[in-house]
């Protein structure tokens, strides 16, 4: 396919994951302001730890309940209808957080944008697969996280730049960006076409690809795979196979390592992070670590699009929990050096700043490259295709689950025990996670799902033998 034919999937995918970006904005909204929250900058409410907890937390309560019943509606309403919809939330949730004149409207406004982003978070990444050609898939289905970063990122800098009312209007701003621009890009072929509409399956379809595009090939392809879908067997039987069963362990295990290694905990609170380290000079303070932080994320994440596809995914995730393993150490390390009184007050001085931003930057390049994207990815390349929809929902419930616990309890968590013993605590999850995935976790990269089974199995289970061999991964 030629490069001018691949310039409408690239609109198109980009104006879809801007999604991403209010996701991203929301989820970071408070890793940059929880000093200013403390002092009442919103609207006078001064805030203690449990509020804020309350304040990170609220957000991903919401995407727990949206994540499992978002893919019905998508089916029933369509892709980009649902994507658009969810700028209604997004935008009443971010008035209700800048007019908020009390604690319990601030939970209401980040609960409700919390809906609006587990929406986006199973819609978006639907219609950015559905309409790219698979010569671009795979580098079309990093941009969802790319822009989620890109909105951290803004989160990052905005928060500390801005006075706290006007970053929350530069983040009510992004949902009706997204609504206004995605609303010029077509609706998903394939779902045309399971609505059995096929001039509207072809419209769409040209208009992504160009007007010189010969669609009947790939159309005919769009509807065989949905009639083989039919004749898939049910969920229930799906679901007593051992892939089936392996294939829920593994991706369940991977999330819960994506959130237990601590990743969450740096995102909303990486400036009380900072703080507790001591970071407190120039120019090196707390909120520039912070947008520090975010810029690594950033590069860290555009170089595992790049790599991605050249390393295997099983390497890359062992190299991603061991790093962030030492990572974890160095950090919890710092911590015991500081409380015990160990280093006297000149050494201290210059460690209290760098190691815990050495730590967190070898942090948040090994999350990038392998438990940041691949758990995402795992649900698509290992569930049966008869139990992929629910299975992937049921997997992403249960992150924003794991989310919302490690969010509320991290900050509870560090005053119990310290913060040290919490690093610990996450660098033996993550060490736990190179051998859940060194004896577990299959290889994925080029393979058939037939060869997917047969190493989930140790045999190729005859039930999808004939509907998978010529799938590629």
């Amino acid at each position: 396919m030629s490069s001018h034919l691949k310039i409408p999937q690239y609109l198109a995918a980009i104006s879809a994951c801007m999604g991403a970006m209010c996701a991203g904005t929301a989820l970071a909204w408070t890793s940059n302001i929880t000093g200013k929250l403390r002092k009442g900058a919103l609207n006078g409410l001064e805030m203690n730890d449990e509020q804020l907890s309350w304040t990170g937390s609220s957000m991903t309560i919401g995407c727990m309940i949206m994540c499992f019943p978002i893919g019905i509606v998508c089916d029933k309403i369509g892709r980009k209808t649902t994507c658009i919809l969810t700028a209604i939330p997004f935008l009443v949730g971010w008035l209700m957080i800048i007019f908020a004149n009390h604690t319990m409207v601030l939970y209401g406004g980040r609960f409700l944008i919390g809906v609006a982003a587990g929406s986006v978070c199973v819609s978006a990444p639907i219609y950015t697969s559905e309409v790219s050609h698979a010569e671009v898939r795979g580098t079309l289905g990093i941009f969802f996280q790319l822009f989620m970063i890109i909105g951290i990122l803004h989160a990052n800098i905005f928060g500390f730049v801005l006075e706290l009312r006007y970053f929350n209007m530069s983040c009510a701003v992004f949902p009706l960006k997204f609504a206004f621009i995605f609303i010029f890009q077509p609706e998903s072929p394939v779902y045309h076409m399971a609505k059995n509409n096929y001039e509207k399956a072809e419209k769409a379809l040209q208009q992504l690809r160009g007007d010189n595009y010969d669609c009947d090939a790939e159309l005919k392809q769009i509807r065989a795979t949905i009639e083989e879908e039919q004749m898939y067997p049910s969920f229930r039987q799906a679901m007593k196979t051992k892939a089936a069963k392996k294939a829920t362990l593994i991706c369940f295990m991977l999330m819960f390592y994506q959130q237990f290694c601590g990743i969450s905990s740096m995102l909303f609170y990486a400036q009380e992070l900072f703080t507790a380290a001591g970071c407190q000079y120039e120019p090196v303070e707390p909120p520039l670590c912070v947008i520090i932080f975010g810029c690594i994320q950033l590069i860290a994440t555009i170089f595992c699009a790049v790599a991605i596809e050249r390393v295997g995914r099983k390497i890359l995730l062992m190299t991603s929990c061991g790093l962030m393993a030492l990572a974890s150490m160095i950090i919890g390390a710092f911590f015991i050096l500081k409380h015990r009184n160990i280093l006297n007050e000149g050494a201290l001085k210059y460690f209290e700043c760098v190691l815990p931003l050495v730590g967190t930057t070898i942090f948040i390049v090994a999350f990038s490259m392998g438990l940041g994207p691949i758990p995402w990815m795992a649900p698509a390349e290992i569930f049966p295709p008869e139990v992929k929809s629910i299975c992937t929902a049921t997997a992403a419930t249960f992150n924003w689950l794991l989310v919302f616990l490690v969010s509320k309890f991290y900050l509870n968590l560090a005053d119990s025990i310290g913060h040290d013993s919490t690093f610990f605590i996450f660098a033996a999850i993550s060490i736990s996670g190179v051998i859940f995935t060194r004896f577990v976790v299959p290889e994925t990269k080029g393979k058939t799902f037939a060869e997917i089974v047969k190493d989930l199995t140790g045999k190729k289970e005859e039930e999808y033998s004939e509907i998978t061999d010529n799938s590629i991964i």
